[in-house]
């Protein structure tokens, strides 16, 4: 009969298609069994992941998981696929793949070489039989780096989002958190503010406070305000100064659609920013944000399991060079991700997933209060993830945004993950901090008592804005 099937104890499991074999050989969460796609019990999962373990990495290339003609993601994604890249991989099943990435011979030279012959269902299909381990070794050697005015990327390194976000989107409360964010050396991703209000007048306020503070400060970073991609493209043709362009992507087109989006918008919303040549490094201008269940919660998840959908907004992603791309990984909420396990192992998919396609990937280590999760989850992920190399996290006051009202990860935490893995920030930022003594001489971030000059000429400015 047509389909996949494996048999375990003399019990015999079958498959109807591709995305019911992925779906089942999902490890457990919330959403697939919201969908009613999950496997029924953990046998019916293994057998699942044994068969997947079998199935030859070139079936991805002609079986989608959703039908071509009827998805622009599906497009893009086999439309773009790179032969001579996948070549030396193209032998492989998804098994034999596994036990490549976790070899020797797979060196980040390597990984960055096979990145443009992968397709998001490649990687999402290896990492359902990888554990905690191999997620983490694999993604640590994969290397993407990307440059606007800084360098993110590099080894050794981690880089944080500086979110200085407010209710009520006032300049003055913006302005006191990005100060506190800088004091611990956090913002050399980006200082992106997730605006109240998506209004044009609203938006271009913030970019000029922004503006004003990095270029009076001399600080080799850049900002964002992630309002909707229609919302920059519109200001920036009224003369605002946008470093980089914003938007939540996901998986499938018409994921996509319901959040206003699509291909073409997006390209429209990366020629614009980058006709401003507001970098000093590079030209990488787009940030995008994604979540496992986006496409659940719109009805757009065509029965493909999230994780899967996941990685395959990676591939729309990478289409458009993005600076940064990170997974806002317990968001959403528990009908996607119950609790602090299954936040775990989806940030760690997550990250695996967008290194091997070559995507610069954070994470949003983060969870809501309804979820079975707490901060010790997201110590465990955070640490885990700087372990696997992550290239960014969150930094925000106390952990507590008190605009999404969610909890994520602060200043401090940034600061244990440097100092516990030794890491550094992006170099350009980390001489920044050196010159202005926020870094102190033995290279630890500790709070400088005495504020950098550009504090104390910018907060009367910021009083009459």
């Amino acid at each position: 009969m047509p389909g996949f099937s494996h048999s375990i104890g003399g019990e015999t499991f079958r498959f109807a298609d591709l995305r019911t074999l992925m779906a089942r050989a999902t490890p457990l969460r919330s959403g697939d069994e919201l969908a009613g796609i999950a496997a029924a019990t953990d046998v019916e999962r293994v057998a699942a992941q044994l068969a997947l373990a079998d199935l030859p990495l070139k079936h991805f290339l002609t079986d989608a998981v959703i039908p071509y003609e009827a998805d622009d993601v599906t497009r893009l994604i086999l439309d773009g696929h790179d032969a001579a890249s996948f070549a030396p991989v193209s032998h492989m099943t998804v098994g034999a793949f596994r036990d490549w990435l976790v070899s020797d011979a797979a060196t980040s030279e390597a990984l960055s070489a096979l990145a443009p012959g992968l397709t998001p269902e490649m990687v999402a299909a290896v990492s359902k039989i990888c554990r905690i381990q191999d997620l983490i070794l694999v993604a640590r050697k994969c290397r993407v780096v990307t440059r606007f005015r800084n360098t993110i990327g590099l080894p050794g390194r981690l880089a944080t989002r500086l979110q200085p976000n407010h209710p009520t989107d006032d300049v003055k409360g913006v302005a006191a958190s990005v100060f506190d964010g800088l004091m611990y050396g956090s913002g050399d991703a980006v200082i992106g503010i997730n605006p109240a209000s998506d209004n044009t007048g609203a938006v271009t306020k913030l970019l000029h406070m922004l503006d004003e503070l990095i270029t009076e400060g001399g600080i080799p970073t850049q900002s964002c305000v992630l309002s909707h991609v229609t919302t920059s493209i519109e200001v920036i043709e009224a003369g605002a100064p946008v470093d980089l362009t914003f938007q939540s992507i996901a998986g499938t087109e018409a994921a996509n659609r319901s959040f206003g989006v699509t291909q073409d918008i997006l390209q429209q919303g990366l020629e614009a920013t980058r006709s401003l040549k507001r970098g000093t490094v590079g030209d990488n201008v787009m940030y995008f944000e994604t979540g496992q269940g986006s496409c659940l919660s719109a009805d757009a998840h065509h029965g493909v399991d999230q994780q899967t959908l996941e990685a395959r907004a990676y591939g729309v992603a990478r289409l458009y060079q993005p600076l940064l791309v990170n997974t806002v990984v317990g968001f959403i909420g528990p009908e996607y991700l119950y609790d602090g396990r299954q936040v775990i192992r989806a940030g760690l998919e997550d990250h695996f997933c967008g290194k091997l396609l070559g995507v610069p990937m954070g994470c949003d280590v983060c969870y809501t209060n309804h979820m079975e999760a707490d901060q010790n989850d997201m110590d465990q992920l955070l640490t885990l993830l700087g372990t696997a190399g992550v290239s960014y996290i969150m930094g925000i006051p106390g952990s507590d945004d008190v605009m999404l009202n969610y909890q994520t990860t602060s200043f401090h935490d940034a600061l244990y993950l440097r100092r516990v893995l030794g890491l550094r920030p992006a170099p350009e930022f980390e001489a920044w901090l050196d010159e202005t003594g926020i870094l102190a001489s033995d290279g630890s971030f500790t709070p400088n008592p005495t504020p950098p000059a550009l504090f104390k000429t910018s907060l009367p400015q910021m009083e009459h804005s």
